[in-house]
């Protein structure tokens, strides 16, 4: 190309990248047009869209599990009213924290075997002890394969007369307890549970004051914490799911200065 004044330049984006490729820096020892045609496509095996903390609560004749109705994109609070608190059938009820992707893979699984023992017919169903070492067991088979299920989950039902409560996590390690918190409700929630479960059996009224002052206390700590929650509560009379809202109270802010 010629300026008027007869000076020659070069084309216009001369040794430039072909579309949909990178810039080759003279410095750049790399051959190709960028790391992909060296080491492949990377693909991150992390959790993406997750929910936080799960509370359980064994009761003398039940099973309360709770979870907030939120799914976190990293920090960004990016899907709301989001049930992360489940029925699987009249003995079983199951939350999960962790990559909400995985849980609805392993869901379509859960779902596959309830849908065999109903066509079954033959009045064998899944208990809670069944789905909890299934779970264990699918699990620790992905872990030990490196690619694991980003999966934290609680277990909860009747085995018989007799409430049941568990949980199972990414690497397919699993106990069972009177009070199971997952997430940040490790910290924060599972040390005011035990507080009152020490004590002895709890009846249904403390249970639900439990839960109550649990998830208000996750949602005023965690900064992935959500005030709607879903509740399942499971006894000898079914199960129950059902919606509620921490009642916020911000009074103490006014009293915080320096921020």
């Amino acid at each position: 190309m010629m300026s008027n004044n007869g000076v020659n330049f070069a084309p216009f984006w001369h040794n430039g990248p072909a579309p949909g490729s990178f810039y080759n820096f003279p410095q750049n020892n790399i051959k190709s047009n960028s790391a992909i045609d060296e080491y492949g496509f990377q693909r991150n095996g992390g959790p993406i869209t997750t929910g936080t903390s799960i509370v359980g609560v064994k009761y003398d004749k039940g099973v309360i599990i709770a979870g907030d109705k939120l799914v976190s994109y990293g920090n960004l609070a990016r899907y709301h009213n989001v049930d992360r608190v489940f029925k699987i059938n009249e003995n079983i009820i199951l939350g999960m924290s962790g990559d909400y992707a995985d849980f609805q893979f392993i869901k379509q699984y859960i779902d596959e075997i309830i849908l065999s023992d109903f066509s079954a017919d033959d009045r064998i169903v899944l208990k809670p002890k069944d789905l909890y070492t299934w779970l264990t067991r699918v699990l620790y088979n992905r872990r030990s394969r490196f690619n694991p299920l980003w999966l934290d989950m609680v277990v909860g039902g009747m085995q018989g007369e007799e409430p049941f409560l568990g949980h199972i996590n990414i690497r397919g390690r699993s106990y069972t307890n009177d009070v199971i918190s997952t997430g940040y409700g490790t910290h924060l929630a599972l040390p005011l549970l035990r507080e009152y479960s020490e004590k002895g059996p709890l009846n249904e009224e403390t249970a639900q004051q439990l839960i109550q002052k649990s998830m208000e206390v996750l949602f005023y700590r965690d900064c992935r914490g959500y005030p709607k929650y879903s509740q399942a509560n499971i006894n000898a009379n079914g199960v129950t799911v059902s919606d509620h809202e921490v009642k916020q109270n911000w009074d103490l802010a006014l009293s915080i200065k320096g921020y």
